[in-house]
């Protein structure tokens, strides 16, 4: 696992070094410059409390809508981990699991659940919401990582019942998001992390795309990484 977080970390730092020699992407702004970080444990209510806080509005600027899934734009807000895969309902596969919040307006990859409360289930991909995800390598785009994917015919594969069913290492959790300011905050209930408490992790803001037309892309890569709240993805923070 240190080595995986090793590589991963290199990655990010190149990511991000491109990046800020490169023309500076319609989302690099405040709300996606992070402050801090930080997982605080609540022993009474048995449940982690995970924040970003940003020098802008966390989670005031959303994707704009290209009317499509091919291409659709994806923002994150990101925390790294070193949690098992199994801690949250994979099976054991290499890659860093990773919690993301994420807008994006085009679809909606969260059909058991109503975040905006409208008694339609399909229609609020655009409000913040949680993912759990596997993270890889992937070169071909130019974060130089990607939510790993698998062959549908895999009977290895094992996902959380709440997966929205594609064939990505990835759940839609449905914990609660709030945003607040400066912060956007995720609960987590400790029995749907296996229990684990102490742990490391780390901050990212980043901005993604999904594809559905290209063989030799990913269906959803890492595109521009807009900060990290350790420098160099080291996974530094432990759980308070």
């Amino acid at each position: 696992m240190k080595s995986t977080i090793n590589l991963f970390s290199a990655i990010f730092f190149s990511a991000v070094s491109l990046t800020s020699i490169a023309q500076e992407g319609k989302y690099k702004n405040d709300d996606f410059s992070i402050k801090e970080v930080s997982v605080k444990h609540n022993s009474e209510l048995k449940q982690t409390v995970w924040t970003i806080e940003v020098k802008g509005t966390a989670g005031k600027t959303t994707p704009t809508k290209v009317g499509q899934l091919d291409g659709a734009p994806v923002l994150g807000y990101v925390f790294p981990t070193n949690l098992k895969p199994t801690d949250v309902g994979f099976n054991q596969t290499e890659g860093i699991v990773a919690l993301a919040l994420t807008s994006h307006p085009d679809f909606d990859d969260t059909p058991l659940w109503d975040e905006n409360s409208d008694n339609v289930f399909d229609n609020d991909g655009i409000v913040w919401h949680p993912h759990w995800v596997i993270l890889t390598e992937d070169q071909k785009v130019k974060g130089g990582l990607a939510v790993k994917q698998f062959k549908k015919a895999d009977e290895t594969v094992v996902l959380p019942p709440t997966n929205p069913g594609m064939p990505m290492y990835m759940d839609s959790p449905g914990y609660p998001v709030i945003t607040s300011s400066k912060t956007i905050t995720v609960i987590v209930p400790d029995y749907r992390i296996n229990n684990q408490i102490s742990f490391n992790y780390d901050g990212v803001t980043a901005f993604m795309k999904v594809n559905t037309s290209k063989e030799d892309l990913p269906m959803l890569g890492v595109y521009e990484v807009f900060s990290i709240a350790s420098g160099d993805l080291s996974l530094p923070y432990q759980v308070k």
